[in-house]
C-alpha cells in the first residue's frame, strides 16, 4: 500500500491547532514548574531541616518516577482529593498541565539550585555587609544573576517537556501526537501522519532553541554594558 501524503496535507489546519495547543500546554506547565522549582530550590538550600527534607523528597519523587505514571496519578487523584462527583469540562487539560508542571518543577528546582550555587559567595557577603538581610540579598543580588545563568538549561527543559507532552495523549488530550494518531487511524496512513507530527515537533523545538539563544546573547550584551 502506497503512501498518501494528501492525508497529511489536508490535515494541516488540524495539526496547526494541535501544535498550538501543545505549545500552550507546555508553556503553562513550565510556568508552574518555574514557580515550584524556585521554591524547591530555595528549600533545598535552606538550613531548616524540615524544609530541606521536604524539597529533597519532592525532587527525588518526581525525578525518580515516570511522567506517564504521574499523569495517571494526578488525573485520578485530584477528583478524589476534591471530592468531585463529576468531572468538570476539559478536566483532562487541567490534569495534564498540573502533572507536567509538577514533573517540570523537580527538574527546574535542580536547575535553579545549580544556578544559585554557581554565584560566588562573596556576592552574598558583600550584600550582607551593605546591611541587606539574607532574603534581600537573595532577591536583589543572587537570583537576578542566577536567572541569567539558568536560561539555557531552562530552554532545554522547555524543549524536553514539549516532546514529553505527547504522553498526554493517554488521557485523550488533543495535542499534536494524539491528533496525528486519530487522523492516521481514520485515513489508514500512519507513516505520513507521524512524519508530519515529527516535522511539527522539530520546527517548534528549533524555534524555541533559537529564542533561547537570542535571549542568552541579549542578556550577555547587557552584562557587558
Amino acid at each position: 500500500m502506497g503512501l498518501n501524503w494528501n492525508a497529511a496535507i489536508e490535515s494541516i489546519p488540524v495539526l496547526n491547532r494541535a501544535a498550538l495547543l501543545t505549545l500552550e500546554l507546555t508553556a503553562g506547565a513550565v510556568a508552574i514548574g518555574v514557580v515550584i522549582g524556585l521554591i524547591m530550590a530555595l528549600g533545598r538550600l535552606s538550613k531548616i531541616t524540615i524544609l530541606r527534607g521536604a524539597a529533597i523528597t519532592y525532587v527525588d519523587f518526581f525525578r525518580g518516577t515516570p511522567l506517564l505514571v504521574q499523569i495517571f496519578l494526578v488525573y485520578f487523584l485530584i477528583p478524589k482529593l476534591l471530592h468531585w462527583q463529576e468531572l468538570p469540562d476539559n478536566y483532562q487539560y487541567i490534569a495534564g498541565v498540573v502533572a507536567m508542571g509538577l514533573n517540570s518543577g523537580a527538574y527546574i528546582a535542580e536547575i535553579f539550585r545549580a544556578g544559585i550555587q554557581s554565584i560566588d559567595r562573596g556576592q552574598t557577603e558583600a550584600a550582607r555587609s551593605l546591611g541587606m538581610t539574607h532574603s534581600q540579598a537573595m532577591r536583589h543580588v543572587i537570583l537576578p544573576q542566577a536567572f541569567k545563568r539558568v536560561i539555557p538549561p531552562l530552554g532545554n527543559e522547555f524543549i524536553a517537556l514539549l516532546k514529553d507532552s505527547s504522553l498526554l495523549s493517554i488521557i485523550a488530550i488533543e495535542e499534536l501526537f494524539y491528533s496525528s494518531k486519530i487522523i492516521a487511524g481514520r485515513t489508514f496512513q500512519p507513516i505520513p501522519m507521524y512524519i508530519a507530527a515529527a516535522l511539527y515537533y522539530l520546527v517548534m523545538t528549533q524555534l524555541i532553541s533559537r529564542w533561547v539563544a537570542y535571549m542568552e546573547r541579549r542578556l550577555g550584551k547587557n552584562d557587558i554594558r
